[in-house]
């Protein structure tokens, strides 16, 4: 079954980023985008999650024109079937671990896996508020929150970097049980080659185009 798929995308700002974008994503795959910084890779997440309009082309999610959508259907969307990971946490400060991980799942309607928690290593500093955990359980909370949501399609920007490498392919263990249990599906953007090759697909942006490697 195919989750993502996109035709034709062109973007730019001042200048140029990328032209002519087609892909697609099936039920059980995952993705990687690799490229030198500033080259749209994070603009292309942007526009295939829903965050941003394309000058050109369309996108479809779960069989769906995205941006023909209504602004109702399009939370809707997003709130139950998208989980988004940042390099930055977006975490609410004020709330412990748990509290956090407990706004994502009443949302949903959805409950929180313990042994997610553990795989991740922060079922001992749960209870603890966000401010005292060092940057590594920062990010693997926000990995928690989106996947304790259960979403059928991720979009994960960096979601390693603040990551030792050992942990980080722990992580992307993670994301594929995942994506064989509830078949979802994974868009990760990275700068690591080594994380990109355990994707289903790499592709490379370069020379304002998209092309699987």
């Amino acid at each position: 079954m195919t989750l993502l798929k996109a035709t034709s995308l062109s973007h730019s700002f001042d200048y140029p980023l990328f032209e002519d974008v087609s892909l697609s994503l099936n039920a059980g795959e995952s993705m990687a985008i690799v490229g030198v910084s500033g080259s749209g890779k994070s603009t292309l997440m942007h526009i295939l999650s829903s965050l941003l309009h394309p000058l050109k082309g369309n996108v479809e999610l779960f069989g769906n024109d995205i941006y023909s959508m209504d602004d109702k259907s399009l939370v809707k969307l997003r709130r139950n079937d998208l989980g988004m990971i940042y390099q930055s946490h977006y975490l609410f400060k004020g709330f412990s671990a748990y509290e956090n991980l407990e706004v994502a799942t009443l949302l949903s309607g959805e409950v929180i896996d313990p042994t997610l928690l553990k795989r991740l290593g922060i079922d001992q500093v749960i209870n603890q508020k966000v401010t005292e955990l060092s940057g590594g359980q920062q990010q693997r909370v926000s990995i928690a929150r989106v996947m304790s949501k259960k979403p059928r399609l991720i979009f994960a920007d960096e979601p390693t970097g603040n990551l030792d490498h050992s942990t980080a392919l722990e992580v992307m263990e993670i994301f594929d049980d995942y994506l064989r249990t509830h078949q979802a599906a994974l868009v990760l953007v990275t700068h690591d080659e080594a994380l990109a090759k355990r994707c289903t697909h790499v592709y490379r942006m370069q020379d304002h185009s998209l092309k699987e490697v």
